[in-house]
């Protein structure tokens, strides 16, 4: 037997290679896995998803954005996306709580300066933080006002993705001397900060969303970070490009919805649910006319849906791709065709997840099978995310050439 030698130290981050899509992926397909052994289970007893969030920290997931340079994974948006709809074919709210985790962990690097976007990003790898929160406009805004140390923050948003579980908050204030939106990051340890969980929520009960509050909350002025106006004398393209970048966010969690649902009805007929077998083929059956029918509509429903989220992603690729340089018609480009597969994939998972219990029968209505729980996160979802106005901004690019407002996703 030879002699061990000692392991080699690990590598300085900045030296440090992205593992690649492909082991994202596999760590995905994993962890989706694992969540769905015990999805039914945990949906229904609703408690805060503290375990879940260990399970996604421990597989890396929650760096998977950071760059290999700063300890991250070092992927990309198209891994991440990838990566949210592996995860939500198996449990939509956690794929929520994930997909908000990613992109205000990606914001809020991109709206400040080099120097202390790379503080952020080392202290979340090291720290394991989980991001929640929400950029989006409400009403009524939160405030910032200006003290002699930095700002206070103070308000009430009655809703806010992941703040159950988050170590980081970045939520949207607006100064109280000029009224301008700021981005604006908050630790919730900080006593002055309330959260409360919504405990009546018939789906997406695991994303940790909840009200928030702040009272007289002291804000450090790193913490306050780059204007959120919608105004083109402020607003750059390349800042503009993260409305696409989070609405495609949610195109993916409403496809992986469609696809975990269709996946779980068919492995059920085929299994231990499946009626027996008879030369009439009794209705229900995996031949009778109407199922196969029903299945294939919902097959054509879900791949038009995929269809089109992929031409939205290459858009926002090549946006991203562009940086500093993207103009703003190409932002707009990429913007309607993120809303157009959004308003395909709310359509697909909404249908989806309801014909699917017709399919299955009077045997869906069993609790203990759980299949009403892709309807229920699927419906929760689009009620926070409404597709009408989408629907809205795509008529009036198409008719009058109108550029999509910036809007952040909820």
């Amino acid at each position: 037997m030879g002699v061990a030698t000692a392991p080699s130290a690990p590598a300085a981050p900045q030296h440090r290679t992205a593992p690649g899509r492909a082991h994202w992926l596999r760590v995905a397909r994993e962890t989706a896995d694992d969540l769905a052994t015990d999805a039914v289970t945990r949906e229904q007893a609703g408690k805060v998803p503290f375990d879940e969030v260990s399970r996604l920290r421990e597989a890396g997931l929650l760096a998977l954005l950071v760059p290999a340079g700063q300890g991250g994974g070092g992927a990309d948006w198209s891994t991440a996306y990838a990566v949210i709809r592996e995860i939500a074919a198996a449990d939509g709210a956690i794929a929520q709580l994930l997909g908000c985790h990613y992109f205000l962990g990606w914001s809020t690097r991109s709206l400040t300066e080099p120097g202390r976007a790379a503080l952020i990003e080392r202290q979340s790898v090291a720290e394991g933080w989980c991001w929640g929160g929400g950029l989006a406009r409400r009403e009524p805004p939160l405030t910032l006002t200006g003290t002699a140390q930095g700002y206070v923050l103070d308000g009430c948003q009655s809703y806010a993705s992941g703040v159950l579980v988050a170590d980081r908050i970045a939520v949207r204030a607006v100064r109280s001397d000029t009224g301008e939106p700021l981005a604006v990051v908050v630790d919730p340890a900080d006593r002055r900060v309330r959260t409360d969980g919504d405990t009546g929520a018939f789906g997406q009960r695991l994303a940790a969303g909840g009200a928030v509050e702040f009272d007289s909350v002291p804000v450090a002025p790193q913490d306050v970070l780059d204007s959120l106006s919608a105004d083109e004398d402020v607003l750059s393209p390349a800042l503009a490009l993260a409305s696409p970048v989070g609405r495609l966010l949610s195109v993916q969690l409403l496809l992986g919805m469609t696809e975990g649902v269709l996946a779980e009805a068919r492995e059920y007929r085929r299994g231990a649910g499946h009626a027996p077998w008879h030369p009439a083929w009794p209705a229900g059956s995996s031949q009778d006319p109407h199922t196969l029918t029903a299945y294939g509509e919902l097959t054509v429903l879900a791949r038009s849906a995929s269809a089109l989220a992929g031409q939205a992603l290459t858009a926002v690729e090549g946006a991203l791709a562009h940086g500093a340089d993207l103009s703003y018609d190409e932002c707009a480009e990429a913007s309607v065709l993120v809303a157009v597969a959004e308003a395909a994939a709310s359509r697909a998972a909404q249908e989806s997840t309801t014909r699917a219990l017709d399919v299955i029968g009077a045997r869906s209505a069993s609790a203990r099978l759980g299949f009403d729980r892709f309807w229920r996160n699927a419906r929760a979802h689009t009620l926070h995310e409404p597709v009408s106005h989408r629907l809205r901004d795509v008529g009036d690019y198409f008719l009058n050439g109108a550029h999509p407002p910036f809007v952040l996703p909820a």
